[in-house]
């Protein structure tokens, strides 16, 4: 598996989707600096991020279960620590268009 999340919320993303999705991919991007200065941007240098998660639980689930999964393993974080959170979520072997 691998993660590239750097800074303390990156880090409590990448434990927590690792804890609930069991991923085989994980990779937490920081997308902050491209926001700065926007709404949303709280000054930390960690309001804004993509995950690119890769699954097994995601097997035979749409888009939107996918979505929910981690937007579920993230909830509190989502309230009080990140204000925008891009997701791409696959099943093992699907290729990264889906």
């Amino acid at each position: 598996m691998n993660s590239i999340a750097t800074g303390p919320v990156a880090e409590k993303i990448a434990q927590r989707l690792t804890q609930a999705l069991t991923p085989t991919s994980l990779a937490v991007i920081n997308d902050s600096a491209q926001h700065r200065g926007h709404m949303g941007d709280d000054g930390s240098g960690e309001s804004h991020f993509t995950v690119e998660v890769v699954s097994p639980i995601f097997e035979g689930k749409n888009r939107v279960a996918r979505q929910r999964l981690v937007n579920q393993a993230l909830a509190d974080l989502l309230v009080d620590e990140i204000h925008a959170l891009a997701i791409r979520a696959r099943a093992p072997g699907e290729n990264a268009g889906v």
